[in-house]
């Protein structure tokens, strides 16, 4: 609190002074006295006043100090209203009841939605649980289809009928295989709602174990086969490097970067993905040919809802996928990296720290 701003709160009370001071100058002239006893009489009048000014200010100002203190101590800054010093100032104690009552009333609302909150969120995961059955049973079900095709296409039966027949099985088998791709987006949205609702909370839902991330890329690629196929991907790994992390979190991470990738793919998409070893820890490197970002976009690449001007040419660019994985990352440990070269490709790097302990176990 300044010295200035608090004359200038007092600026109607020392007008009252003034003003009580001139029609005491001009009462007591009025009555006889001499002009040197009304100045003394008033310059004593400015020194108290003066006095308790200075006073009052010097009070004021560590009580507002300690209040200050308290704010920067406090996290939940909404409970102030029960910290507050005690003061022998009506107001003061006023102005803490008010803001007692009014903080009650805030924690009541803040409570109220956060179990709206988490009312909405055990139903999001209950809901996508659910969908999860029938989604892998239209997977099962195109699978099995398609198989059943293939293999009556090249039975002899298939052989005798003639070329339509042949034809009409492989156009179904096409349909069926559109199906599952389609049923595959369905599940990767899904799994993204489901992760975003749990992002708050990784904490409770990870388990930090030995993972090889061979296998989880392998798992990665294989979930989307159909979708690479499609799109003439070529993938060449080459991750040798056991890792400590939740395999289940870095499974979605991958994944979205792969769906990224392929959102964005080259005429003749091709990823490279491999590990290298750089000082206490391992870096997961995902590098593709595709279209790239521009230099000023990279710094907003994660930002939430962010699609650039490469998202702007699809319709489906939602601005999420790389923002879950960012804070997927950040909730796990992970040190996430992007590089790119617009119209050249796009480089991720996830960084896997190893602790001095388990580098000594």
């Amino acid at each position: 609190m300044k010295m200035t701003d608090f004359l200038r709160d007092k600026c109607m009370l020392l007008l009252l002074h003034l003003v009580c001071m001139c029609v005491l100058a001009g009462f007591l002239r009025a009555t006889g006295y001499n002009d040197s006893n009304i100045i003394l009489i008033l310059i004593f009048w400015v020194i108290l006043i003066a006095a308790w000014l200075m006073l009052t200010y010097l009070q004021r100002r560590i009580y507002f100090r300690k209040i200050e203190r308290l704010l920067e101590q406090v996290d939940q800054r909404y409970l102030l209203g029960e910290l507050l010093p005690d003061s022998f100032r009506l107001e003061d104690r006023l102005y803490r009841e008010i803001i007692r009552k009014s903080n009650k009333s805030v924690i009541e609302r803040i409570r109220r939605i956060e179990d709206e909150k988490k009312d909405y969120k055990e139903y999001i995961e209950s809901w996508v649980h659910e969908i999860k059955a029938p989604i892998a049973g239209i997977s099962l079900i195109c699978d099995n289809r398609r198989h059943f095709l293939s293999s009556a296409q090249m039975g002899k039966e298939m052989v005798e009928e003639g070329a339509a027949e042949r034809a009409l099985v492989t156009e179904e088998k096409e349909d069926f295989r559109t199906i599952s791709m389609e049923n595959q987006k369905i599940e990767n949205y899904v799994d993204m709602a489901l992760y975003y609702a749990r992002s708050e909370n990784v904490y409770k839902d990870y388990l930090i174990q030995e993972t090889n991330l061979s296998e989880v890329v392998n798992e990665v690629l294989n979930k989307n086969r159909l979708l690479l196929i499609q799109n003439h991907v070529q993938a060449d790994v080459n991750c040798e490097d056991m890792v400590y992390t939740d395999r289940k979190w870095i499974e979605f991470i991958l994944n979205q970067i792969v769906l990224n990738s392929v959102k964005y793919r080259a005429e003749m998409p091709v990823f490279h993905i491999y590990t290298k070893r750089e000082g206490n820890g391992v870096i997961l490197v995902f590098e593709d040919n595709g279209s790239g970002i521009r230099k000023e976009e990279i710094s907003r690449i994660f930002k939430k809802g962010f699609t650039g001007s490469n998202g702007r040419n699809h319709e489906r660019s939602t601005g999420m996928g790389l923002y879950l994985c960012h804070k997927l990352c950040n909730k796990l440990g992970i040190g996430i990296m992007l590089k790119s070269v617009y119209g050249e490709g796009t480089k991720i790097f996830l960084e896997f720290p190893i602790s001095n302990y388990i580098s000594r176990e």
